[in-house]
């Protein structure tokens, strides 16, 4: 009796996993198209998307290129613009352009270098003045490159600015620079030797007149050699004026141009004498320009 009852359920059982399974297949039968559907409009709408994309990308390349096309264009009408203004300034132009400008930033006019002759060299050119001549004339004097007269004379009173009236000596044994030395040493404070140099006095410190400087400025090396030489050896620095006779070796600043003339060491020292007192506020009556350049006789 047991078995059979075990038997009926058994086919009961067999009976409903038959009825789940045609139920799930049927189902299943049913979602399969829906579910292709939605793919396939998914794969759509995936396509559509990208040709739109495409299409804006596409676009934008385009517009792209149309702006650097346009820029293009508009550099090259600047460029013609400006080719052609450039080549309106012909090449004398710019030279006077130029020269008008260097004539404006120089410590006095061109004129006044010129007339002072600060120019002027020597016929005898040292390996060490020969960079700073610009040609020789007819009867073999050589001439300074004013416009490097001026550059070296701002270099050397920016380096004079440097120094105390106190620590400073200027020696000037030529005649023809007394006067603007003696000047110069009146209104700076800066002690000055001219006609004589005592030998010694910044070496030999057993010298009742013995002192020690910071800087001597040397108006011509073959006159001055005494100073130069002493202060060489006590190791002091040098501001040296030199021609084109003059040896620059074991100098810490030069002024070129011509240092036998009053005119021309005249206009030097009036430079110097000018600048120094701005940077050191010394308020001192300094006499016009024509003072110094004026002839010894006048």
């Amino acid at each position: 009796m047991a078995d059979i009852i075990n038997e009926i359920e058994k086919n009961i059982e067999n009976a409903l996993e038959e009825v789940e399974e045609k139920t799930e297949t049927s189902e299943e039968k049913e979602e399969k198209p829906a579910k292709k559907a939605r793919k396939s409009r998914a794969k759509r709408e995936e396509k559509e998307l990208s040709a739109e994309e495409i299409k804006e990308a596409e676009k934008e390349s385009l517009d792209t290129e149309k702006t650097i096309e346009q820029k293009k264009k508009e550099l090259l009408e600047k460029a013609e613009k400006l080719k052609a203004k450039v080549e309106e300034v012909s090449t004398e132009e710019l030279k006077e352009q130029i020269k008008a400008k260097k004539k404006g930033e120089m410590l006095v006019p061109l004129e006044e270098y010129v007339k002072a002759g600060i120019y002027l060299g020597t016929k005898v050119v040292t390996p060490d003045m020969r960079p700073f001549v610009y040609r020789r004339r007819a009867d073999g004097l050589a001439i300074f490159n004013t416009d490097l007269i001026d550059e070296k004379l701002k270099e050397a009173i920016e380096f004079l600015k440097k120094f105390d009236a106190k620590d400073i000596i200027v020696v000037c044994k030529r005649e023809a620079g007394w006067k603007a030395v003696e000047m110069f040493s009146n209104i700076t404070g800066i002690r000055a030797f001219t006609k004589k140099y005592p030998a010694g006095i910044l070496t030999n410190t057993s010298l009742p007149n013995f002192f020690e400087n910071e800087l001597t400025i040397v108006c011509d090396s073959w006159l001055d050699k005494n100073a130069l030489n002493d202060t060489l050896k006590a190791k002091k620095k040098i501001l040296m004026i030199c021609d084109t006779n003059n040896f620059a070796k074991n100098t810490d600043k030069i002024v070129i141009g011509n240092n036998k003339s009053s005119k021309s060491l005249g206009i030097i020292f009036y430079l110097l004498t000018k600048e120094y007192c701005k940077a050191k506020d010394i308020n001192a009556n300094i006499p016009d320009l024509e003072w110094w350049t004026e002839e010894e006789n006048k």
